[in-house]
């Protein structure tokens, strides 16, 4: 979405290896114990550091596509929380102790936020 919205060339190569390395990054930072929400703005930093200087994009369009980027997420994150979990009973303590039932009740939002991206680009793609 972040590459889709600061107007930076599709390279699907790039863009998913960036996104492997910032998943697995992502991934190492829940593991140690820094207090919550700190991970998510060192990823938004490190998202603005990736679109800037590898995608070289405008700096300003770059911050900007950062945070709606994540603000997106978060929305989408709680839109498939809040509707999924009652759906299958899932508690809290649950989708944090069991990373099967995690990937599973997430990986909706991915999908929206894949689905957001591309329709935004064939928008964005029709307007010009």
């Amino acid at each position: 979405m972040a590459f889709v919205i600061s107007k930076i060339h599709l390279e699907w190569k790039r863009i998913v290896m960036f996104g492997i390395i910032l998943a697995l990054i992502s991934y190492i930072m829940r593991m140690i114990t820094i207090p919550f929400g700190n991970h998510t703005i060192l990823l938004i930093i490190l998202l603005f550091i990736a679109l800037t200087w590898l995608g070289k994009g405008d700096f300003s369009l770059c911050l900007l596509a950062s945070l709606v980027s994540f603000l997106t997420l978060a929305i989408f994150e709680f839109v498939c929380l809040s509707l999924l979990m009652p759906i299958f009973g899932v508690t809290p303590e649950t989708l944090f102790t069991n990373l099967k039932i995690r990937i599973m009740i997430t990986e909706p939002q991915v999908f929206l936020m894949f689905c957001s991206a591309f329709l935004l680009n064939k928008y964005k793609k029709e307007v010009r």
